[in-house]
């Protein structure tokens, strides 16, 4: 188990950098996520980590030692991939020990290792298959054994579930969190699902463009986004947006939105009339029942989509698109117009200029 320290990390390609300074410490034992869209360098990062991408500048440590110059297969680092990376000439017992009959070791011990990762993984039964005989996520744990023979001091993941369909890919992400807790191996998983970063990790690392928004704990994300970029990629269906006006009125603290004022609690940095954007997320928001002052938001409906325990509501407050998710089944259509009402304590407020948290 190990440490990992990345500080000013950068790798340019040419004269383009695709990875800007990333400080990050990951502890012993920890499960830390990188989460992003596609081109975030999220993946060009993990290989960074795993010695398969070379370093512009800055620093990779494990365990207080740098190994920005150590060979891959050196850095006592064990990495799964997105596509399994399985010999199909080999049997499940012969990938799994691939890695450890490199590194010489005896025969009887990589027996005794392969077969102790088969009863942990559940693979016994397959032990003497060949990867073609396999399903995908028998694959995948065959990919996760090789990596568990090597008791490495990190596990490094590169999407391993995006290959499998939806109801094998909640199975295995349990698989995979119960199998980190168990090692107690400090783990890097890169992902671009945010389902997955949200249940499986200790923290998580938001990346966008090369560039860390926000690191913490999965609710803590979701609960307090340091910025506009990271209250809408965390969270689905995203969070509302809406343009408005701080208003100080005495000890009355409001957002003007759309002819609505809408309450504020908690202490605010900016002063009255700073143009902001209020953030609310779709379940945050319910019906108002009351007489429909202007406490509350104006919202038109354009399409309900039932999903089973809610329905998802799109419509528009003013001329900003808007979405609330309605516990249980809407009696509402496209056409219908209501108000909609939140906690003041669920409210997010965001610099209209610079993006960032403001409350």
């Amino acid at each position: 188990m190990a440490n990992v320290e990345i500080s000013q990390l950068r790798k340019s390609y040419g004269i383009e950098e695709v990875i800007h300074g990333v400080d990050l410490s990951i502890q012993d034992g920890e499960f830390v996520s990188l989460i992003g869209a596609s081109g975030c360098g999220k993946s060009t990062l993990l290989r960074m980590v795993a010695g398969l991408e070379s370093i512009t500048a800055g620093t990779i440590s494990l365990d207080g030692r740098v190994i920005n110059d150590v060979a891959p297969k050196n850095r006592d680092i064990a990495m799964v991939f997105q596509n399994y990376a399985l010999y199909p000439h080999l049997t499940v017992a012969e990938n799994m020990g691939f890695s450890l009959q490199l590194r010489k070791v005896p025969k009887e011990q990589i027996r005794k290792e392969v077969e102790a990762a088969a009863k942990f993984l559940g693979l016994t039964p397959y032990l003497g298959r060949y990867p073609k005989a396999l399903s995908g996520g028998q694959r995948q744990r065959v990919a996760m054994g090789r990596a568990v023979v090597r008791n490495p001091q990190v596990f490094l993941f590169d999407e391993p579930l995006s290959n499998l369909d939806a109801k094998l890919r909640v199975q295995m992400r349990i698989e995979i969190k119960s199998l980190q807790k168990r090692l107690g191996t400090t783990s890097i998983y890169v992902t671009h699902d945010q389902m997955e970063a949200m249940t499986m990790s200790d923290r998580i690392v938001i990346l966008n463009g090369g560039r860390v928004e926000q690191v913490g704990a999965p609710l803590d994300v979701y609960d307090r986004p340091a910025n506009l970029f990271v209250a809408t990629f965390i969270g689905s269906p995203a969070m509302n947006l809406l343009d408005g006006t701080l208003i100080r009125d005495g000890g009355r603290t409001y957002a003007k939105i759309a002819g609505a004022d809408i309450p504020i609690d908690g202490p605010i940095d900016a002063a009255t009339g700073t143009s902001i954007v209020l953030g609310v997320r779709p379940e945050h928001m319910s019906i108002d029942t009351g007489n429909g002052d202007t406490n509350s938001f104006p919202f038109e409906i354009d399409l309900v989509e039932p999903t089973g325990a809610e329905s998802h509501i799109y419509g528009r407050c003013d001329k900003s698109p808007m979405i609330f998710a309605m516990p249980g089944r809407s009696q509402f259509g496209g056409g219908d117009s209501v108000r909609l009402t939140a906690d003041p304590g669920t409210l997010h407020i965001f610099d209209k200029m610079s993006g960032q948290r403001i409350s």
